[in-house]
């Protein structure tokens, strides 16, 4: 069985599927949204994460660690007073991770949910997410793509899950490859596999003010998937200041090319006129 690197599970997820959910962030995402708001997510190796709002530079940290370029070996971790820094991401096997979640399955099945696999970008350690899901019992289970995957890969994971949740930023590849880093040719790919798959699945807009958020890019997402049978609905996640919150804790600046000030364009009656049911997140 193969291992994997995550950096979080988060418990009694209520927006990642169905009922109530224990949600798993994979490390790592070949995509680079200007938007991000996971950044710790996108390195697909442990890194160091620094509450540095709160730092009292007491110095402590410095003077345990032994490397000129942080390494995140962790040594500078136990000697802070404050207990601001940490190590973001964990190498667990397959097995490690299939136990942790089986203990927990009935509890998530009383309550309509399951598990979720997020991330980052859970496609990016295929083996490790497959092998996980072989190791699965009696519990529902879904996951979180931006569908930036090899077809293979991407057809292979939602036929073992019961629900696909895929990402759809833009359609147009020119703008795609500016806000993201690549193109989308691959990703409408799999979206339109999903649309002719037996799993069940909604897509997820990121609702970018100045970026997507216009019926324009509403109405050509509702087209694309108006006739999926599995479809069960869209849904919009609003922008959000927040989104660069996390960029000082991992030494990177938050370097948004759009407006963070400008209220979202929402227009759910585009997705009525298609037939599609949707909603606000």
């Amino acid at each position: 069985m193969s291992s994997g690197t995550i950096f979080d599970i988060k418990e009694f997820a209520v927006y990642d599927g169905p009922g109530i959910r224990l949600t798993v962030f994979f490390k790592g995402c070949p995509i680079k949204c200007n938007w991000c708001h996971n950044p710790e997510g996108q390195n697909p190796h442990p890194e160091l994460m620094v509450n540095k709002a709160s730092c009292i530079s007491c110095g402590q940290c410095k003077e345990a660690c032994t490397q000129e370029k942080c390494i995140a070996c962790g040594k500078c971790i136990t000697c802070c007073p404050l207990n601001l820094r940490k190590i973001c991401g964990y190498t667990l096997t397959a097995e490690e991770l299939a136990e942790y979640i089986n203990d927990k399955s009935d509890y998530y099945a009383k309550y309509g949910g399951g598990v979720t696999f997020s991330g980052g970008e859970p496609l990016m350690q295929p083996q490790f997410l497959t092998d996980t899901l072989s190791l699965l019992k009696d519990i529902h289970t879904a996951v979180e793509t931006s569908g930036y995957a090899d077809n293979r890969i991407f057809t292979s994971v939602a036929e073992m899950v019961d629900y696909v949740i895929m990402d759809v930023k833009l359609i147009d590849s020119k703008l795609h490859l500016k806000y993201t880093g690549v193109d989308n040719r691959i990703i409408l790919e799999n979206l339109e596999s999903l649309c002719k798959g037996n799993t069940k699945f909604v897509v997820r807009i990121p609702v970018i003010p100045g970026v997507n958020d216009n019926a324009s890019t509403y109405r050509s997402v509702a087209k694309l998937i108006k006739d999926a049978p599995m479809l069960e609905q869209i849904e919009l996640l609003p922008y959000h200041k927040t989104a660069g919150a996390k960029y000082e804790m991992i030494n990177r600046k938050y370097e948004p090319i759009f407006d963070v000030n400008r209220p979202v364009f929402i227009n759910q009656d585009i997705f009525s006129q298609y037939g599609i049911r949707s909603a606000v997140l």
